[in-house]
């Protein structure tokens, strides 16, 4: 008797191993992107290699923020939880810190390792996120939702600050209104205040003197070396002229020089230069004379960065 045919269901076709291989491919292409995109890994790339192609020449006179390391690492300043920290600014005459505060406004004075000595309210004041310190106790405050800057004098005596007793300069219109003139800083060496308006990053300088005093209307700087998300913050450092650009959401604290070329960066993520953990926002940065840079971050953190 001849045997019966199997019953067995025909075996399915194999997929092509190209194929499954393909659709991984594509996968590991899309999370790879996806990633580098939150992380901000293609700026940090560019600028990497920028920095690598840098002459020791160069990184002798600059900054050279690769060679920086956390000294003080995220300790939060005491009440100020829901206040949130927008910008620093160094004292050369009494060796402390100040730093504006945009949900409450006021100005605090904080001495260099981060310890509160005074606040003080700033009344008339909607958004306070930039401020930068002139000469003679003056300073000069950003409002990024009225677009002014004003400037004030404050004393060892001040209290409070009222915001119709001071000068004031209309910044003008941004090109998001929402996201406008955050960073400030005086630069001496060219008699100027630069304006950094937060998104798209763009800076600006307002020609002054340390009193307050300025002449014209701000003026667009054709940087195009600005690989950031937004712009946060920004300092001048006296001894190089140079110009310290800090951005939130790109963990990221970038050198420029006079001509806006990019010199150095340093990334604010944990794990590297010294930080334990990631910088959540990094609103504010300060350089004092002898290079050590103080930075706060919302909402209420303070850290301090020296060279190792």
């Amino acid at each position: 008797m001849a045997a019966s045919p199997s019953l067995s269901s025909p075996a399915q076709p194999r997929k092509p191993r190209l194929v499954t291989r393909w659709y991984l491919w594509l996968l590991i292409v899309v999370v790879a992107y996806a990633v580098s995109a939150v992380m901000h890994w293609d700026t940090r790339v560019k600028l990497w290699v920028v920095e690598r192609m840098t002459p020791q020449a160069e990184r002798d006179a600059a900054v050279w923020l690769p060679d920086y390391h956390a000294f003080i690492d995220g300790k939060k300043l005491p009440g100020m939880e829901k206040d949130e920290a927008s910008d620093l600014t160094y004292n050369p005459d009494t060796k402390t810190l100040f730093s504006v505060m945009g949900k409450n406004a006021f100005l605090v004075e904080l001495t260099l390792e981060g310890d509160v000595l005074r606040k003080m309210p700033l009344d008339g004041w909607s958004n306070p996120e930039g401020v930068t310190y002139l000469s003679g106790g003056r300073m000069a405050i950003t409002d990024e939702r009225q677009h002014l800057m004003s400037v004030v004098t404050v004393t060892p005596e001040t209290k409070a600050l009222k915001l119709s007793d001071w000068p004031q300069f209309d910044l003008g219109p941004s090109a998001n209104q929402n996201k406008a003139f955050e960073g400030i800083a005086w630069d001496p060496r060219r008699g100027q205040i630069l304006l950094g308006e937060e998104r798209p990053a763009a800076m600006f300088a307002l020609k002054s003197d340390d009193k307050g005093q300025w002449q014209g209307d701000k003026v667009k700087l054709p940087y195009t070396t600005l690989n950031m998300r937004n712009l946060s913050a920004l300092d001048v450092d006296r001894r190089t002229g140079n110009t310290l650009v800090l951005s939130a959401d790109s963990h990221m604290l970038l050198e420029l020089d006079p001509s806006g070329k990019q010199i150095s960066f340093m990334t604010l993520l944990g794990g590297l230069n010294g930080l334990k953990d990631t910088i959540p926002r990094a609103e504010g940065v300060a350089m004092d004379e002898s290079g050590t840079i103080y930075m706060v971050s919302e909402p209420n953190l303070f850290y301090v960065f020296r060279k190792f």
